[in-house]
């Protein structure tokens, strides 16, 4: 294809998804002239170059799937597969303000500013494959509301299957558990070389790989490997809620672990005697060593918070903007960095100085909804019922019929968007369906909205009752 049809088919994708933000409102059509900010320069055979204002805001497009969707909107338009983007960095790529501030947008950081680090100092040497690097000690910010967790996770990573075996981190969404629990396993993995087996995997990844192993009848080697470890960091337990032979796999892989003084670290959403349809005999191990719940931050931590991120991303914005987000943000630290990671792509976007007004501006959707840790799967249900006339029973049953089966898959939709239910989670409580099925029911209203408008607009009114909705 030549450079000018993947130019104009590059203009046309845009703006058929430009089209489907402005339906959802003004502020959505704000976030699409950020987070699509790519203007087309040349293409080669498959790959379109673009150039982007800054390699921030291509990684956050990136992070967000914007760069993704982009591809898929060509690929469809045009039938062509395996459509790459490259990017440049250009500031061509954002229309020139009338005029120059003489404050720039997002100071940079001069690197011989030098500041200050913790104490508690990592060898950064090597990384596993199953664990995020950036998850270590160093880049968690303890306070009062988990400095016993953080103090704990240290203490475990000194002297793994000695102190505090098994650890259970619990506590809400975007509270820190995942990072503490990757913090120990980068720490044990680069102070210990290869002498640790260490393995990192969701509930979710390990029944599915259980799954597997029963299908493929290669169950002896899954237990071998996770039997085998010096190291298990398990993350979402709550997941196992209900599954009697995954928890009995678990069971007997604790109890081979702890024989051989293997270090286990579990991660939950609650306290492991609260979980249902748990055996009891696998909540009373972990019970036995140490449980520790990690709490939203107060005032102070999430500022912290907010320093220790600019920090790493070597940027500045005034002290103002950033007593603002802490004060307004009182959920978890994923919204924290949301607001901020927002606030300094508009900024680049604009090329204007951040002031309160404008993060007022635009963080006025973030601070006006409740947090989806609030919403229940049965306030969803309930709400699309009643919006379909249909009781929630017609919603969680397996009837055929187009009036129950629409209702049911925008509910489950709605679900996958507000809550951190997994697929399976979801199938589960929409009437016992699959993972498949929840999938696929997710996947199909995503594709019917953005070509119905009618259906686009009545789920996004149920997403903010939803969000609005007091029992």
């Amino acid at each position: 294809m030549s450079n000018n049809n993947y130019r104009e088919v590059w203009q046309y994708a845009l703006d058929q998804i430009h089209e489907e933000f402005k339906k959802e409102g003004s502020q959505q059509e704000t976030e699409f002239k950020l987070w699509f900010n790519m203007q087309y320069i040349e293409d080669t055979d498959n790959t379109i170059t673009v150039s982007v204002p800054s390699e921030f805001l291509w990684l956050q497009m990136q992070k967000k799937g914007n760069v993704d969707r982009v591809i898929k909107k060509i690929e469809e338009l045009t039938g062509q597969k395996n459509i790459e983007i490259n990017h440049t960095v250009s500031d061509s790529a954002i229309a020139a303000p009338e005029e120059k501030e003489a404050v720039p947008a997002v100071e940079t950081k001069k690197a011989e500013e030098n500041p200050e680090k913790p104490d508690f100092k990592e060898n950064p040497v090597r990384k596993h494959p199953q664990l995020r690097e950036d998850f270590t000690f160093d880049t968690f910010v303890s306070g009062d509301n988990n400095n016993f967790a953080y103090n704990a996770a240290i203490a475990v990573s000194k002297e793994p299957g000695k102190k505090f075996n098994p650890i259970l981190l619990y506590g809400g969404v975007g509270l820190g558990k995942t990072h503490l629990m990757q913090a120990i396993g980068n720490y044990i993995f680069k102070e210990h070389d290869d002498r640790f087996k260490i393995c990192y995997t969701s509930a979710e990844a390990f029944t599915n790989e259980f799954t597997s192993s029963l299908a493929s009848k290669t169950t002896e080697k899954f237990k071998s490997k996770y039997r085998g470890l010096d190291v298990l960091l398990l993350d979402d337990i709550h997941f196992l809620q209900n599954k009697p032979a995954l928890q009995e796999e678990l069971f007997y892989t604790f109890n081979e672990l702890r024989d051989h003084n293997s270090q286990m670290v579990f991660t939950c959403d609650r306290p492991i005697t609260e979980l249902k349809g748990f055996a009891d005999r696998i909540q009373s191990r972990i019970s036995n060593g140490l449980c520790v719940d990690l709490q939203p931050p107060n005032y102070e931590t999430r500022r912290a918070i907010l320093l220790k991120k600019l920090e790493i991303l070597g940027k500045k914005i005034p002290d103002d903007v950033i007593d603002y987000i802490a004060k307004n943000v009182e959920t978890n630290v994923r919204d924290l960095e949301s607001a901020l990671t927002k606030m300094i792509g508009y900024a680049e976007l604009i090329q204007k100085a951040l002031t309160i007004e404008i993060a007022q501006q635009q963080l006025r959707d973030i601070f006006s909804n409740p947090s989806a840790g609030n919403i229940t799967i049965d306030t969803i249900q309930k709400v699309v019922a009643d919006e379909y006339q249909i009781s929630v029973s017609d919603i969680k049953n397996k009837k055929r019929d187009q009036k129950f089966v629409t209702p049911r898959q925008i509910a489950l939709y709605i679900a996958r968007e507000l809550t951190e239910y997994s697929f399976t989670e979801l199938g589960s409580e929409f009437g016992g369906r699959d993972h498949s099925t929840a999938m696929h029911s997710y996947e199909k209203i995503s594709a019917q909205m953005k070509i119905d408008s009618t259906l686009n607009a009545r789920v996004q009114l149920l997403m903010k009752e939803i969000k609005d909705y007091k029992k």
